[in-house]
């Protein structure tokens, strides 16, 4: 029996989404996310030692975010997809079997490591056996899917941590992560991968210089490596700080996980839109980001529950601009060097959140949580003023549009 034509790369793109929202959703069901503070905490913690623990899980990124990328065009990025959950799963059996600032720290390490494996090899694996399959076209709707399953993810994490601690504390929720790590690395053999990894001692090195010569010859490219940063950096900060957000409101303490899903449920809208909204140029997604910061500096500043709605549209509009910045970044970059590309952005992006943790650190010494969150919506109005204004000469200005 043969196969038809048009049979078989319906049939592979059927396995890559499947295996593509899978492990999305495995990466971020970790149970530990809503309670490692409060095991940081009773475990003796001061909030000082708590900080030095996400700047050296944002360090970690740091450093290897760009070798990693181009360590994933130089070898198999599957394989990096399968080893990162389980060093993360190593450091998560670390933080509660012997927990204390060494094992917390050696975990989030372990955990930076993963992040930055991961980081460029997937969107770059995603696009080129998308395009390998004819379906190219597919990759923003697919992504902005299985960002969607990662944020349902993590409040389905909410939802089950709360029993599982109940039952077994801090012990049953790491084994609970820990497992799922596992069952995220078996998901991720299951990618498919056509391409040929480069070969020689000095690929790696290599690999690097021609993704980085790659965009200094091209201003396009340039700009579509800023635009990811720009869009992913703030908010991706703030979310961190919603929990104190929420909290500042009034409402008692039990219902801030719930008013939490509401902003996570935002978002996660705004990952689905994702493919519909790919045919926004310049302009449109300038527009975007404005309503969307306007949103943020309204409802946070009212200080209200109400005002929680808001957030949760820019939230959404945020993850949406996420999501089409990257898809524009990966249509600019040649099939040479994507990973390492990819990974120069999320550099971009890692290096500004770790100054916007900075600046929130500051600013909230002397205001209160929301007029913080409604002061760093200035950023995204820049940035959409130079998206609208730069539309009418966007070849000549280099800014990504359609």
């Amino acid at each position: 029996m043969t196969l038809s034509p048009t049979r078989v790369p319906a049939t592979g793109v059927r396995r890559l989404t499947a295996t593509l929202y899978g492990y999305a959703f495995l990466d971020d069901f970790v149970l530990l996310y809503p309670v490692y503070a409060l095991l940081f905490a009773d475990t003796g913690l001061s909030i000082w030692q708590i900080s030095s623990l996400f700047a050296l899980w944002s360090l970690t990124g740091v450093l290897l975010e760009v070798p990693s990328g181009a360590w994933a065009d130089a070898v198999s990025r599957r394989l990096l997809l399968w080893l990162g959950p389980l060093l993360t799963s190593v450091g998560f059996a670390l933080w509660v079997l012997v927990p204390s600032y060494w094992a917390f720290a050696v975990g989030f390490v372990l955990w930076g490591v993963r992040g930055a494996l991961g980081s460029g090899a997937l969107e770059a694996l995603l696009y080129e056996e998308l395009v390998r399959l004819g379906a190219g076209d597919r990759y923003a709707r697919l992504m902005g899917r299985a960002r969607a399953a990662g944020l349902l993810a993590v409040m389905a994490s909410m939802a089950a941590a709360g029993p599982v601690f109940a039952f077994g504390g801090y012990l049953a929720v790491g084994a609970a992560s820990v497992l799922a790590c596992l069952l995220s690395a078996v998901t991720a053999t299951r990618f498919p991968e056509h391409r040929t990894p480069g070969t020689g001692g000095d690929s790696w090195a290599a690999t690097l210089r021609d993704g980085l010569a790659q965009a200094r010859g091209d201003r396009s490219l340039r700009r579509a490596l800023l635009l990811v940063p720009a869009v992913g950096a703030v908010w991706g900060a703030l979310d961190e700080y919603t929990p104190l957000l929420v909290r500042d409101t009034g409402v008692p303490d039990r219902m801030v996980p719930y008013l939490l899903l509401l902003v996570w449920a935002g978002a996660t809208a705004g990952s689905l839109l994702s493919g519909p909204a790919e045919r926004l140029g310049s302009r449109g997604l300038g527009l975007l980001l404005g309503g969307a910061a306007l949103a943020l500096a309204v409802g946070a500043g009212a200080r209200t529950p109400t005002g929680l709605v808001l957030v949760a549209l820019a939230f959404g509009g945020f993850q949406l601009a996420t999501v089409l910045a990257d898809v524009r970044l990966q249509h600019r970059i040649e099939d040479t060097g994507r990973a390492t590309l990819t990974s120069v952005a999320s550099l971009g992006t890692e290096l500004a959140t770790v100054a916007v943790y900075g600046a929130y650190a500051t600013l909230a010494q002397k205001a209160s949580h929301g007029t913080v969150f409604a002061l760093f919506a200035v950023p995204y109005l820049v940035t959409a003023l130079l998206l609208t204004n730069g539309t009418r000469t966007a070849t000549t200005r280099g800014w990504p549009g359609r």
